[in-house]
Parts: structure tokens; C-alpha cells; sequence
């Protein structure tokens, strides 16, 4: 054996500590060939398949150092170091032994290779020891990439010492420290730090002291701070930023220098720096040192900010500026009037105080706060006119108030089937590559495999394989694997291609999701598939039945009859799975039953009963589910449930398959099988009230746990068929409280398409509502969030509405009154936009005579006045 099989022997063998030794008597020439060799191993392990990866861990590491010692140039020794398939997210490259072997090479040849390991974005963080090592050897600067500013960071906050000893004794430390600043994402070391400022490996404790002591110069880190702050991001992301700023404690010069970054930070920055920017202002201002244009830009920029709190802040400022320096009044008011718009009325109410109390004889500056005052609520126009003329009174308006509800969904036709085989294995292709596929996609493609498969299978199969050529289970050398039924769509096609499972599907399982509704959705869509695939490989179907006519899936009765028509001709016998689904989907018209009964036939006799009395949706019923505990602590608390029915025609004629949609469900427990909403509401597409009482548990763990996206069906939901019922209202009403505004948002949306179909029942809602605030599912200032984007879409009549249900409950003492003072507000602005003169909901008049100046009795009297003048113009019009 020969000294290059000796490295090969060792590389298989993955004796990499060995292989510096074996390495250095090897001539270029004899590493040129032993180069063939180890690419041609690599390759080997490359495309081995997954059960032998424990050979590639063996090996890899080997591969990496006898590699790097082989390739003469650096470009080659860098890709073969970072090559991405000769480490696993376990393995970092063996950097000791590395070195070893590399460092015999010259300086500069060692330099380049550091900086083109450092210019490799996806393994520079975790190569920065050896990067480290070969800088040292070469003399050479530092790389500044981005992965290697990860790594020297992550280096220096995991070192024994304290991280400002670490700091000190690096040698990197003048160069890097400034990248901290500069990379495209937040240095990770910095974001993940949740270490109180005492501790030892606290970064902006440690940066600061490094500034003290002359590390690093101040401005080098004030400027970096405030350069990260101004690019933005999440508030998370900027957060160490900011405590690096603080413990720097910038000198009052310091502050001063930099004052339009203060102003942009106020202006545009997350709220809790934005925060920190208004305080620093402040102090410039108490300190004579902001200009009064200076102040003026910043109170434009503040006031029209959402948050109340630095609007507040920003009041009380202007106001103790303007105390000071009256003069200022003329440069300063204009930026107020800002605040005469905001959606917080207290606020317009400190804002116009403020200008009254600071008004100059200046015309031109009476004028323009008044134009702007016509922004004020009607509880402060008349106020307003005192303080400013008559033109501050807005425009009388001509017309009455107009409704803004979205346009009723309207059924989207699903476009034919595919006509010619290309079109459908284009579509099917498509579908099966893509992570997600709609309604349409699936269906089309589904009928499209059916159908070609009954006109042409050989046809269809030549033209299917090489579009699916990527797919595992055609692929020979993982064909064994395919032993169980394919997901979806790829079942079908593999009965089209002649692929069956090497073995029998195992026994079904009861597993811990085999209690959620989804399961049994996924099961019907299962069994169609299953069914069409069995049925291509012994008699296929010329179509099918249960192809939706409309996007949502929804069936038109009328299409199905012609259907069955078709099949009766070619003497075709309806497939269970296929014809249970179709029915389903039928929509419900009493006008096409004589036609079915018409068909004569088994199928149609069917048919006729389902659009009669066996097919009625079962009734959903309502129930409090206990509060619970949890064994690793925390809990649930009581909530609302709607338990489905048994559907007994379900149960007595279709396949087994669908009995899981057909048995009694109790909906108390968390959903915890998800999937495509809309493809499982396809399943059901005509009875709403049955899927908002399976949905429920998701969208109520969005309102009382951590969990996202729960309320994705609700929009879906509202759109779909069948009555709007118990169970769909409190969905929706659940949804309002869900706990992120993502999901609040879909809730309103489902909200304004009940409203725009004319399917909403305002007083369920509001009653749900009530009900649900006193268990504590819905917060109040969660719903007051979503009523008011509803009312911000032009719906305050629809708002108005579910509030004068919600309202009685909350000030009469029925449930906890807490964030009442944002609902009272959001019904006053909807009152007072849409001119509603209903009743005085309950307490309401009790509330609003209270001592005291709390938001609740501030905005109760809002309301109470706000409807008693729309009463009298009502009287007054009569």
C-alpha cells in the first residue's frame, strides 16, 4: 500500500488526527492524485443514501483536513473547507488539525485563505477559530464580514473570563467592535442577552467600561448606537442598542450633537425608543438647547404617532416650553394642531386647552388652527368655536350617513377540467411540488387524473413520469421506502403510474389527535383519494361527482343531477366516497328536488332525500366548559363551547370513512391538528354552524393562550353556506378578543361579511361578547382594538350596534368594567359619525354622572350626549 492509499485508508477510517503525519512527505504530485481520490469519495458519501450517515459523520471531518492539505490554491482550499456537505450542523471542521496541515503554507497564501473563509456567508460564523488562527499566522488584518463578526462576537460572550476581560485581551477588538454596528441583521450575542447590567457577561456593561478605560473610542459606540437605532427594526432587535446607549450616558454635548437623530428616533422609531429619544429632547429643551423649530419638527412628527403615552409626554412638554417661552407660540402652535386629529379624544382635549391657553392676536394663526380644529370630535367643537371663530365649525353635512360594508362575497365559477393530457399533468405538477395548493388547484387536478386515466391511461402515465421525475418514491434506490399510502394527490398519480406500496398500509391508529374535527376532514379528503386511486388500477371513473362547481367548494345541485345523468348513460355506478362527498357539497335548493326524484335511478332517490330532510345540518348546542389546570402549571380559563350533533343519514348510508363527521362532538378541547382552511371547510362547505363549533377551540386558544393564526378560518367561515348561527356568532365574537392583531383582523373581516350579506345578528354578538369578557376569554381592550378598525372601515352603524349590546353589561355591574373607557370611546365615534339615536343602553346615564375625570365617565358622557343631540335632530327632522 502506498503513501496516498495510507490517506485514503485513514480518511475511511476517520482517523484525522493522523492524517498531518501521513500528509507532509506527500509531493505535489502525489497530492494531485490523492486529490481524485478523496473527490471521488466525496462524492460517494454525496449521494449515499440517508441510513448512512453515520458513515459521512465518520468520515467528513477526515475528508475536510486531508482535502485542504491537497488543493494548492486558496479559492479551492476555502470552498472545499466551507463546502456545506462535509459538515453537519454537530461537526464544526476539526480547526486544530487543520492548522497542522496548512501551516507550512506561506503567509500570504494563509491570509487569503482567512478572508475567503470569512467572505463565505453560511459557515464564516462558525470557521471564526480557525479564521482567527490563520490571521495570526499570517499577520494579516482581521476579516469585517458579517459571519465572521458573529463569530468573533459569539466567541468573546462565551469566553470563561468576564466578557470584559475577553474584550481587553483581544487583539480584534479596535476593528471589530465598530462592525457590531454595521452588519446587515442584529449580532446575534447581542439579541439573545438577558443578562442583568451586573452581570458578568453583560455586553453594554462591558462596552461601556471599554469606552472608560479607552478601549474604543465613545463616539466609535454613540454612533453606532444611534445609527442601528435610526435603521429600525423590531423592538427586540433594538433593544440592546439602546442599553448600550444608557449605560454609555451620554453628556449633555453629546446629546446636544446629535439632536436630529433624537428627532427621527421620536418621529419613526419603535415606541420604547422613541421613548428614550422624547426624554433626551426633553432634557435639551428644560436646558435651553432645542431650538423652537427644533421643537416644532419633533411635535409634528410625535403627535401623529398612535401611541397615547408619548403624545401625553409630548403635550406636557410643549406645554412647559411654551410657559417658558411664550414667543414660541407663533412656531410651535401650528405643529399642535396636529393632535386635533388624534383618535383619543382626552387627547384633542389636552391639545386644545394647550392652544387656547397660548393663543396670540396673529389672524393667520387663528385661521389655520381653526381650519385644523374642524378635525375635533363633536363633543369639542363647540369649544373650539369659542376659542377660534366660527370657522372652526365644520361643514354642515348635506346627506345622510351611508353605510361602508365590503361587497358580498360572490361564488368564483372553479374553471373546467382539464381538456388535454398536457394541461392536466401541468396542473397536477404543479399542485404536487407546491407546498399548498387551493381549492381549485387540487379539485381540477383531481378530475383531471380521473378523467384521462378512464380516456387514456398509458397516454397520461407517459407524459405524468418525467413531470414528477423529482419525487422520491420514483426514484429506484427509494422505491423500498414507499411501503404506506402517499399524502394527497401523489396516491392518485402513483396508480397512474403503475406505483403501488411494497407492502400493506398498517392498521389505523387511535393516536391523541383522533379527538380533533380536522382529523375527520383530512379522513373524507383521504378517502376520495384512496378511492379514485383504487378505482384507476381496476375501473376507472370517467369523472367525478363531487368536483366543486365554485371555488369555496360548493356544488350546484343542478351540475350534480347532470351528472348522474351522464353516469346513468354510461351505465356507471356512482363510488361511494366520491358520491358521499358530492353530496356534502350540494348546495341546498327545494326547487331541484322534483328533479332528482325525476332521475329515477338509486342515486337520484338519494340525492332527492339529501336535499330534504336527511340532509338538514344537526343543531349545535352551547355550554361553559370549567376553567382547568395543567400539571406543569397554569391553566384555562372557563370559555364557551358548541357541541355538535349526530348526523344520522350520515351514519346509516356513507362510507366509513365520513362517520367521524357524522357522531356527536364535544369542542371543549384544543384543535391540534391543523391543516389548508379553506381545503377542510370544502369538505363541508354548506353548514358553517357545524365548522365554527369544530373551529371554536382553535380560535378560543387564540384569545387565551399564545396561539397564532387561530383565527384564519373565521373570514373562510362567514363566506361559506348554510345559516349564521349560534355557534359561527360566537366564533367571530372569540375572535375579536384573539390575543395578536393579525388574527383580530381576520375576525373583523368576518364580522363585515356577515354585516355586507346581511347575516349578522348584532344582539347575539354583543350578547357573546358580554358573556365572554365576564369569563375572561375576550379582554376588553383587545375587542375595543378590532370594533375600532371595524369603525375605521366605515361600519360604525354595524359597530354601533354589537357595542349597545356589549355596553349594559359592562356598566351595570355584570362583568369587570375594566377597559370600558375604550369601548365607550369607540361607541361615541361611531355614534357620532353614523348619527344613530338609539336608546341609552343601561347604566350608561349612571356612569356618566360620576365625579371625578376617569376615561370611563369622560367617554360615557361622550356617548350620552353624543345620542341625546342625535335625538333631538331627529325630533327636529320629524
Amino acid at each position: 500500500m502506498n503513501a496516498v492509499d495510507d490517506v485514503l485508508e485513514a480518511v475511511r477510517a476517520g482517523r484525522t488526527a493522523q492524517l498531518p503525519g501521513l500528509l507532509e512527505p506527500l509531493d505535489p504530485a502525489q497530492r494531485r492524485v490523492l486529490l481524485t481520490g478523496l473527490k471521488e469519495l466525496r462524492r460517494t458519501l454525496r449521494s449515499s443514501r440517508s441510513e448512512q450517515w453515520q458513515d459521512r459523520n465518520l468520515m467528513n471531518p477526515a475528508l475536510v483536513v486531508a482535502g485542504a492539505g491537497c488543493n494548492s490554491g486558496a479559492a479551492a482550499a476555502a470552498a472545499w473547507i466551507g463546502a456545506t456537505d462535509l459538515r453537519r450542523w454537530t461537526q464544526l471542521p476539526p480547526a486544530a488539525t487543520l492548522l497542522d496541515v496548512l501551516a507550512g503554507r506561506d503567509p500570504k497564501w494563509l491570509g487569503d485563505l482567512a478572508h475567503r473563509l470569512a467572505a463565505r456567508s453560511a459557515t464564516a460564523e462558525e470557521d471564526y477559530p480557525l479564521i482567527r488562527e490563520l490571521v495570526r499566522l499570517a499577520g494579516c488584518p482581521m476579516p469585517t464580514t458579517d459571519g465572521c463578526v458573529e463569530g468573533w462576537s459569539m466567541a468573546m460572550a462565551s469566553a470563561r473570563a468576564p466578557l470584559v476581560f475577553a474584550l481587553r485581551e483581544d487583539p480584534h477588538v479596535a476593528t471589530l467592535v465598530p462592525c457590531l454596528f454595521t452588519t446587515a441583521e442584529p449580532v446575534r450575542s447581542f439579541t439573545s442577552w438577558t443578562l442583568e447590567p451586573g452581570h458578568s457577561h453583560h455586553w453594554p456593561t462591558a462596552l461601556a467600561t471599554l469606552a472608560d478605560e479607552g478601549h474604543v473610542a465613545r463616539t466609535t459606540l454613540l454612533d453606532g448606537c444611534v445609527a442601528r437605532l435610526l435603521r429600525g427594526g423590531r423592538a427586540a432587535q433594538l433593544r440592546p442598542y439602546q442599553a448600550i446607549l444608557e449605560a454609555l450616558r451620554p453628556t449633555g454635548e453629546e446629546e446636544r450633537e446629535r439632536a436630529a437623530d433624537w428627532i427621527a428616533l421620536a418621529a419613526d422609531a419603535p415606541s420604547a425608543v422613541a421613548g428614550s429619544a422624547q426624554q433626551i429632547l426633553a432634557r435639551l429643551a428644560a436646558s435651553g438647547l432645542l431650538t423652537p423649530r427644533m421643537l416644532a419638527e419633533m411635535s409634528g412628527a410625535v403627535l401623529f404617532r398612535p401611541e397615547k403615552k408619548l403624545v401625553r409626554a409630548q403635550l406636557v412638554l410643549l406645554g412647559k416650553e411654551l410657559a417658558r417661552r411664550p414667543a414660541a407660540a407663533p412656531e410651535i402652535l401650528p405643529e399642535l394642531a396636529e393632535a386635533f386629529g388624534h383618535a383619543d379624544t382626552d387627547i384633542q382635549e389636552r391639545a386644545l386647552k394647550l392652544a387656547a391657553a397660548h393663543l396670540t392676536d396673529d389672524p393667520a394663526l387663528r385661521a389655520g388652527l381653526a381650519d385644523r380644529a374642524r378635525l375635533l370630535s363633536p363633543a369639542h367643537r363647540a369649544r373650539a368655536v369659542e376659542v377660534f371663530g366660527p370657522d372652526a365649525a365644520p361643514d354642515e353635512e348635506t346627506g345622510p350617513y351611508r353605510e361602508v360594508l365590503p361587497p358580498p362575497p360572490v361564488p368564483v365559477l372553479l374553471a373546467p377540467a382539464p381538456e388535454t393530457v398536457a394541461e392536466a399533468v401541468e396542473l397536477v405538477a404543479a399542485v404536487v411540488h407546491a407546498r399548498t395548493s387551493t381549492v381549485e388547484e387540487f379539485e381540477r387536478a383531481l378530475d383531471g387524473l380521473v378523467r384521462h386515466a378512464h380516456q387514456d391511461r398509458a397516454a397520461l402515465a407517459e407524459a405524468l413520469r418525467p413531470a414528477l421525475a423529482g419525487r422520491w418514491w420514483l426514484d429506484p434506490a427509494q422505491a423500498h421506502h414507499y411501503t404506506h399510502e402517499l399524502p394527497g394527490l401523489e396516491h392518485v398519480a402513483a396508480a397512474v403510474l403503475d406505483m403501488p406500496p411494497s407492502a400493506e398500509p398498517p392498521p389505523a391508529l387511535v393516536t391523541w389527535r383522533s379527538d380533533c374535527s380536522h382529523t375527520a376532514l383530512h379522513a373524507v379528503t383521504h378517502a376520495r383519494v384512496k378511492e379514485a386511486a383504487l378505482r384507476i388500477t381496476s375501473r376507472p371513473l370517467p369523472f367525478l361527482l363531487a368536483t366543486p362547481t365554485t371555488e369555496c367548494g360548493a356544488l350546484d345541485p343542478r351540475v350534480l343531477i347532470a351528472r348522474l345523468v351522464e353516469y346513468d348513460r354510461l351505465g356507471e355506478d356512482p363510488a361511494p366516497a366520491d358520491f358521499a362527498q358530492a353530496l356534502l357539497r350540494v348546495r341546498r335548493d327545494a326547487a331541484v328536488l322534483p328533479l332528482a326524484a325525476a332521475l329515477g335511478t338509486p342515486a337520484g332517490d338519494r340525492l332527492a332525500s339529501w336535499l330534504g330532510a336527511a340532509g338538514q345540518p344537526v343543531p349545535v348546542t352551547r355550554r361553559t366548559a370549567g376553567a382547568e389546570r395543567y400539571a406543569y402549571g397554569g391553566g384555562a380559563p372557563a370559555r364557551l363551547v358548541m357541541d355538535t350533533g349526530e348526523r344520522t343519514a350520515v351514519l346509516r348510508g356513507f362510507p366509513h370513512a365520513f362517520r367521524e363527521l357524522a357522531g356527536a362532538r364535544e369542542s371543549a378541547g384544543l384543535c391540534w391538528d391543523g391543516g389548508e382552511d379553506a381545503s377542510l371547510i370544502a369538505v363541508l362547505p354548506g353548514d358553517r354552524e357545524t365548522l365554527a363549533a369544530w373551529w371554536l377551540p382553535h380560535v378560543t386558544a387564540a384569545a387565551v393562550h399564545q396561539a397564532r393564526e387561530g383565527a384564519t378560518a373565521l373570514p373562510l367561515l362567514a363566506a361559506a353556506g348554510g345559516p349564521a348561527g349560534p355557534a359561527l356568532h360566537l366564533a367571530v365574537a372569540t375572535g375579536l378578543g384573539a390575543r395578536y392583531p393579525e388574527d383580530r383582523l381576520r375576525a373583523v373581516d368576518a364580522l363585515l361579511t356577515l354585516a355586507a350579506r346581511d347575516d349578522l345578528n348584532a344582539l347575539r354578538l354583543g350578547g357573546d361578547l358580554a358573556e365572554l369578557i365576564g369569563l375572561g376569554t375576550v379582554k376588553p381592550g383587545r375587542l375595543a382594538d378590532s370594533l375600532r378598525t371595524a369603525a375605521a372601515t366605515g361600519a360604525c352603524a354595524t359597530t354601533w350596534a354589537v357595542l349597545a349590546a356589549v355596553l349594559p353589561a359592562l356598566l351595570t355591574g355584570t362583568v369587570d368594567p375594566r377597559g370600558a373607557g375604550d369601548l365607550l370611546a369607540t361607541a361615541a365615534e361611531c355614534v357620532e359619525q353614523c348619527g344613530a339615536d338609539s336608546p341609552e343602553p343601561a347604566g350608561l346615564a349612571a356612569t356618566a354622572s360620576r365625579g371625578g375625570k376617569s376615561r370611563l365617565v369622560i367617554q360615557a358622557a361622550r356617548l350620552r350626549d353624543a345620542l341625546r343631540r342625535n335625538e333631538k335632530k331627529s325630533e327636529s327632522a320629524a
